[in-house]
């Protein structure tokens, strides 16, 4: 039976909707297949193990959880990845084989996790570093997608730094897309942090609301008369598939927080959130054959040149009378990892779990045919080091 880290939380704002992801996705693994072991990393970045961890209530009271759990560390021990306690004996607590990381937003999504699997050589489920890090990235991302035709929303951006020393160069800048305009964290996501503004005074409130998230903020124009369709892909650089279309409904000028995460309301939740799957939806987006056929394969486009793996979510615009299509963002993790959008092909969520597993498995197996070294030591001839004079014979 195959061990399966499923690695969760981190030091993000989108701590507690990675906790709702994972715990949905510990619930669905494949028993007869997998072995499922949590691994949670609170938000001060201590790791912890232990079974208690797949109930969603433990996270209520983190004083019974650091009492209950196991403080670990992760590691390669004579061909094994390890997880060992860090106090008392420091016994290894238990072994996996491969990881699930279901995380979401800064120090996790972004390709830290991910260096840190490529740099233990544990295979994962997830998108590479590259792809995390430019998939984390708003204007990065916009950047790589335009130089490869992808379309994508009229914006500009800026540091916190320039805002405060150009402020009037920049709401020049602005200005210039066109009111109302929507304004972001570069680096975060379910749009924590958001705002739409419909002139100059709500934009500089919007600017100060996403400087307190991020050094590096994004402003968009809005797209009026647009709805917004979402698509998730599964694969890897060498096979995509893409899922049924969705088409996502508001009572907003966009899909907030309170909507995705806690039913639309802005108090606390009533009943156990089930993440992105809660939100108001249309499946499958009445949008025609045509259409859906090209936002699946846009889609597949976008999980392709931005080096994705695992499953994504790509969100879109779409204007119904033009026809006219805008890239919004890729989600390399998603929020439930958008196993609603498989379901509609027949692909349930066990099943879609097993295939990202796969998938892991095969990656990993492909990178290690790679040369990655040379058995030539060119340090076994070389000739001192003092004062870094050494010659190479």
């Amino acid at each position: 039976m195959i061990k399966l880290g499923v690695i969760f939380g981190g030091e993000t704002v989108e701590h507690e909707v990675s906790i709702i992801s994972a715990v949905q996705a510990m619930e669905n693994v494949d028993e007869d297949k997998y072995e499922v072991v949590p691994i949670y990393i609170t938000k001060d970045r201590v790791w912890y193990t232990g079974n208690m961890l797949k109930d969603i209530s433990i996270y209520k009271d983190m004083s019974l959880l650091k009492r209950y759990a196991k403080e670990v560390v992760l590691y390669k021990k004579n061909g094994e990845f390890v997880l060992q306690s860090t106090k008392g004996f420091k016994k290894i607590v238990n072994t996996i084989d491969v990881v699930l990381p279901v995380v979401h937003g800064q120090n996790v999504e972004d390709g830290t996790l991910a260096g840190y699997f490529e740099s233990i050589g544990i295979p994962y489920a997830g998108p590479s570093v590259l792809g995390a890090s430019i998939g984390q990235d708003k204007v990065t991302m916009k950047e790589v997608m335009s130089v490869n035709g992808i379309p994508t929303i009229p914006y500009t951006w800026f540091y916190d730094i320039e805002y405060n020393t150009n402020k009037d160069s920049i709401l020049k800048d602005i200005k210039k897309l066109g009111y109302p305009v929507i304004v972001k964290p570069a680096r975060l996501g379910s749009s924590i942090g958001v705002t739409v503004s419909k002139n100059e005074k709500d934009v500089e409130e919007a600017i100060a609301t996403a400087i307190s998230y991020d050094n590096k903020i994004i402003v968009e124009k809005v797209i009026l008369d647009s709805m917004e369709i979402n698509c998730s892909v599964l694969g890897n650089y060498e096979y995509t598939e893409a899922s049924a279309i969705e088409q996502v409904s508001s009572k907003t000028d966009f899909l907030t927080y309170q909507e995705k995460y806690l039913g639309g309301g802005k108090g606390k939740l009533k009943t156990p959130s089930k993440g992105m799957a809660s939100a108001s939806r249309i499946i499958p987006a009445p949008i025609g054959d045509k259409l859906t056929k090209e936002v699946q394969e846009l889609s597949k486009k976008v999980f392709k040149v931005l080096n994705l793996s695992g499953v994504c979510r790509v969100d879109f615009l779409l204007n119904p009378k033009t026809k006219d299509i805008y890239v919004i963002e890729p989600n390399t993790i998603p929020g439930s990892l958008s196993f609603y959008l498989w379901t509609e092909t027949g692909k349930d969520y066990k099943t879609l779990l097993d295939e990202m597993v796969t998938l892991a498995i095969r990656n990993k197996k492909v990178m290690d045919k790679k040369t990655h070294s040379f058995e030539s030591n060119i340090l076994s001839n070389f000739d001192g080091v003092k004062g870094c004079k050494g010659k190479l014979k």
